[in-house]
């Protein structure tokens, strides 16, 4: 798959879900990932890992993201995501969190390299697309371990690599490590896909720079803005970027509450409380960002959004 080397929309569970990532699409973004999915609730029928295969036409290209450390479960899970026709099946080894760690998956697979690459072979065995793998650079400061585990799933199959510069333990906090991407870019033949710390365009060409990735990644820096891919985008041709209006945000605010809306299973209700977090981001920075803010997680319906837009363009 040739893609333009400007930036991808990392998989972020519990954010990057389907009315976000169109919008990422829409912006700039050159593919995405899904939210990660349970290998063993798909084999079990859950509906919520379900729900979590679904692609849109305009999202692609699209991966789908499985987590999970049991091959079995992984390899019949690999054959289920083929009825929903990914671009590419990516498997998470970079999760921090301790309700996916704590069964062995996510980053813990970073310290069982001989299950994860027995992960990785179940599925590329069952996979009729490439596989990928999402991994962080070790555990802690003291298992940097991330340029032998890569080789590790390059020889198992992986088709590619993406690499967290953050370890474990670190979560999200503190500096990407972009000097041990770069080792693991060296170390394979698979391309390498960059992540963490990319919040510009600026930051976006000093990782194609300092690391030699085929491709960076973007997460968090896009809360609340997909402007992010137009950004890089134009950075990339080099043409002049000019950011959002207040009245501009607010209108992708409201889209974006729309499309949440749209493609939720769940209860207009339900959905615009899920919606909250995103509208609260879009002024994150911003003059008033504060108020807006309460206002947002008190949100419990689409008008009352509207009303909150208005408001707020009254004195910004």
């Amino acid at each position: 798959m040739l893609l333009d080397k400007t930036a991808a929309l990392a998989p972020m569970a519990g954010v990057a879900d389907t009315a976000y990532r169109l919008l990422a699409r829409e912006m700039g973004a050159v593919c995405c990932v899904g939210e990660m999915i349970s290998a063993k609730g798909l084999c079990y029928n859950s509906s919520g890992s379900a729900a979590l295969c679904r692609i849109t036409p305009e999202e692609r290209p699209m991966g789908l993201q499985l987590f999970g450390s049991e091959p079995e479960y992984i390899a019949r899970a690999v054959s289920l995501l083929g009825d929903y026709a990914p671009d590419w099946i990516d498997l998470n080894m970079g999760c921090p969190v301790p309700k996916v760690v704590n069964t062995g998956a996510g980053a813990a697979l970073l310290k069982t390299p001989e299950l994860a690459a027995e992960c990785v072979r179940a599925a590329v065995r069952e996979a009729s697309v490439p596989v990928t793998v999402k991994m962080r650079i070790g555990w802690d400061a003291a298992h940097v371990n991330a340029v032998p585990f890569a080789q590790a799933m390059e020889a198992a199959g992986a088709a590619a690599l993406t690499v967290h510069g953050r370890t474990r333990v670190q979560q999200y906090a503190g500096k990407a490590d972009w000097e041990t991407i770069r080792l693991v870019r060296q170390a394979v033949a698979v391309p390498v896909i960059g992540n963490g710390d990319v919040a510009s365009a600026a930051d976006c060409a000093a990782m194609y720079e300092k690391t030699g990735v085929a491709l960076t990644a973007v997460g968090r820096a896009s809360y609340g803005n997909p402007w992010m891919f137009q950004e890089i985008r134009c950075g990339w041709e080099g043409i002049p970027y000019t950011p959002p209006t207040a009245e501009e945000r607010m209108e992708m605010m409201l889209r974006h509450i729309r499309l949440i809306m749209q493609y939720s299973d769940k209860p207009p209700a339900l959905s615009i409380r899920e919606a909250r977090k995103h509208a609260a981001w879009y002024m994150t920075g911003s003059r008033g960002a504060a108020a807006f803010r309460d206002r947002c997680y008190r949100l419990n319906a689409y008008a009352e959004a509207e009303q909150l837009a208005e408001d707020y363009l009254r004195v910004n």
